[in-house]
């Protein structure tokens, strides 16, 4: 018997890696999506495959969660509005889909007796928090109304498996980053706009000085951590949340630094493009560094690809398939 699981927001930039990295592993997938920021164009490949199937519906539409759920063993929870600035423009849409239909999705794994509930949480609600490196039980208050409805979702899934039994697992993303994130739109990632913008000759902007750090994380190490978490057989390791990041900070400049280098490889004229020096960006935290102990001791994650490992793979995906 294939083991079937359900991935929300399938379409999108993680959820599509997810769905193609299941598949190549003999699960059968559904993916749920309402193309609001996914595209259709990454599942072109698992359209193909025979154990994929694709409800075009809304995680605000209980009747769409409880459809996706039939027969489901494992969810992972990826549909969300991203995006610290579009919550800061509109934040009744991002407390619509991220957190109601949070509770929606909750709901209908819980009806339909999902085994286990894995959802993307996020780095950002450590908030303003200043220790270094994040650690899981130390948070600070949200900068966001998007750290707020991330932050929710923490609770619902304890409350869940606490109330109904259902276990739950928050993977705290990191600023991911690697193929397939979208380079275009208003909210672009940093990563796949700078390298656009490189690849047109066109100077990218750094919000504030370029001493701001991140822990950026490389999309596999992400799939790995996905795949731990619904594999995961330890009691201790299920019912709480985890860091999923590389575990080592880069400022702006050094990344600035490394996509030119990269870049320049496949075209050395991107050498002479300068970087431009902007205001800070509202709601952004100055550093992010995850401690990811938690998740090597409790689920044995280990991560293998570095910022310089996953930009050489994502700058040469870029180039191929955007050029």
């Amino acid at each position: 018997m294939q083991t079937k699981i359900l991935i929300t927001g399938g379409a999108g930039f993680i959820g599509s890696n997810l769905c193609e990295y299941f598949l190549s592993q003999q699960f059968q997938v559904v993916c749920l999506d309402n193309f609001a920021t996914g595209h259709r164009h990454n599942l072109t490949t698992c359209l193909q495959d025979a154990n994929f199937s694709l409800i075009e519906g809304d995680i605000r539409n209980l009747a769409d969660c409880k459809q996706a759920v039939q027969g489901v063993e494992y969810v992972l929870h990826q549909a969300a509005l991203g995006s610290v600035p579009r919550s800061i423009n509109d934040p009744i849409t991002s407390n619509d889909v991220n957190v109601s239909g949070f509770l929606n999705m909750l709901v209908a794994a819980r009806d339909a007796n999902v085994k286990r509930f894995v959802y993307a949480a996020s780095s950002s609600t450590y908030g303003d928090s200043e220790s270094l490196p994040k650690v899981e039980d130390v948070i600070g208050k949200p900068l966001s109304p998007y750290a707020i409805t991330k932050y929710v979702n923490e609770l619902y899934a304890d409350i869940f498996s606490k109330t109904y039994g259902l276990e739950t697992i928050g993977l705290r993303y990191f600023n991911v980053f690697g193929r397939k994130q979208d380079p275009n739109g208003a909210y672009a990632a940093v990563i796949p706009k700078f390298v656009m913008q490189f690849m047109k000759y066109e100077s990218p902007v750094i919000n504030g000085d370029g001493m701001n750090s991140r822990d950026f994380t490389y999309i596999d190490n992400v799939i790995h951590m996905n795949h731990l978490a619904i594999t995961t057989q330890s009691p201790a390791a299920i019912n709480t949340v985890y860091n999923t990041a590389y575990g080592d900070r880069t400022t702006l400049n050094e990344l600035v630094h490394y996509l030119k280098g990269y870049l320049t490889e496949w075209d050395p004229n991107i050498a002479a493009v300068p970087v431009v020096y902007g205001p800070n960006r509202n709601g952004d935290i100055p550093h992010s560094l995850a401690s990811i102990d938690k998740a090597k001791n409790l689920l044995g994650y280990n991560p293998q690809f570095s910022i310089q490992t996953g930009l050489k793979e994502a700058v040469a995906w870029y180039w191929q398939h955007l050029k």
